[in-house]
């Protein structure tokens, strides 16, 4: 048996009531008849409905202790060093590890594809990139690249002192990247996390802009390891199922089954959009995307890293990086970015949920962390009203 799986390989590696949940079918948060927003999603409800955004995942599930892996964002399929992308990253608590982020916003523009992976192997995955962009054709001659890594600690399932990601597991990752639709759950560099003290993982959303205000797709792709107290389109799920943060004690602040609600770690927020903008309104559109995350529950707690990353995929705007004079053949206006900005919070909030409604039980590094109960959470929203009474 091979150290590296994909998600149908724990299967073999995991009894139990793991088993089970591994088989159970868990819908999306738009399968219940919840929508999130008033815009409609794209054909995927995924990141990759903007066009020419890839993404691949090596998910790493070994013995009783090793749940991780790594997720890969391409915001084209050619050679990004000599087509770059405008990109910015914000800041919302930056307590935490994203290789690459200086840069970034200093250029405003992103020259590699985006990782996200547990926190200490963000040195080793992001040796892994450079190795992968030095190996494209055309980069015979490059001495230097910007590899973009982010991170969550997966370090409650699983030995995240071990390090176990290996080079090919990256290069895995990025190799089989894809345009279709996105995993999620525990799959890649969500197998580990935890949200709101159920199981996290990795989640996807979109948004498109109806023609009159420039049929833009906005997708967002996340990696929820946070705390706070969920709410799910205004339903106050985490506080009637008594898993929320603070409570008076720390013996009262652990729900059943489920390990410590602290508030503590962290959210990656991958936000892509087909619409010609620049680091500038990539920086508005990043920050907007914050909302999203707070409609959910979140606090941003001080132990918490919570980044979003932002780029352009539109041949409009790619960068070559041996010109002398950046001329983009349009960009948009600042009277024009309102809409996106609702896009990004909407597509946000789903797709923090869609990592949580997809994630199944896992045990692993000696502790379980269950599956947010369906159920009870179906019939919370339904009370609150937030879908439709069947």
């Amino acid at each position: 048996m091979t150290r590296r799986s994909f998600i149908v390989a724990p299967v073999l590696l995991i009894t139990g009531s793991v088993l089970f949940a591994q088989t159970e079918s868990r819908p999306r948060v738009r399968d219940l008849g919840v929508q999130v927003g008033v815009l409609p999603p794209g054909p995927r409800n995924a990141i990759t409905d903007v066009a020419g955004v890839k993404v691949g995942q090596t998910t790493l599930i070994r013995g009783d202790n090793i749940r991780t892996g790594v997720t890969a964002i391409l915001p084209h399929g050619g050679n990004l060093y000599k087509e770059r992308v405008p990109g910015a990253v914000f800041l919302g608590n930056a307590y935490g590890k994203l290789a690459g982020s200086t840069q970034v916003n200093e250029m405003g523009e992103i020259e590699t594809p985006i990782l996200l992976t547990s926190t200490d192997s963000v040195p080793r995955v992001a040796d892994a990139v450079i190795t992968y962009m030095f190996n494209l054709k055309g980069n015979e001659n490059v001495l230097s690249v910007n590899p973009l890594v982010g991170e969550t600690n997966d370090g409650y399932l699983s030995d995240i002192r071990s390090r176990p990601i290996l080079p090919e597991d990256v290069l895995t990752a990025i190799g089989n990247a894809t345009g279709g639709a996105v995993e999620e759950g525990v799959v890649g560099a969500g197998t580990g996390t935890v949200a709101f003290g159920w199981k996290g993982g990795i989640g996807t959303s979109s948004r498109r802009l109806p023609i009159s205000l420039g049929a833009y797709t906005v997708g967002v792709l996340v990696q929820t390891n946070f705390g706070g107290n969920l709410i799910i389109a205004g339903a106050p799920v985490g506080n009637q199922l008594g898993n929320f943060y603070p409570k008076i004690s720390s013996e009262e602040n652990k729900a059943p089954g489920n390990g410590p609600q602290t508030a503590d770690g962290s959210c990656m927020i991958i936000v892509a959009t087909d619409a010609p903008l620049e680091h500038r309104n990539l920086s508005r559109l990043a920050a907007r995307a914050m909302m999203g995350l707070a409609r959910t529950g979140s606090g941003e707690s001080n132990g918490s890293g919570d980044y979003v990353i932002a780029f352009s995929s539109s041949p409009d705007v790619r960068i070559d990086p041996t010109e002398p004079v950046y001329r983009p053949k349009e960009l948009l206006s600042n009277e024009s970015m309102s809409p996106l900005f609702e896009a990004v919070i909407e597509a946000t909030e789903e797709a923090i949920y869609n990592s949580m409604f997809r994630a199944h039980d896992v045990t692993g590094n000696g502790h379980t962390v269950k599956a947010l109960p369906l159920q009870e959470t179906i019939n919370l929203l339904k009370k609150y009203n937030a879908m439709a009474a069947k």
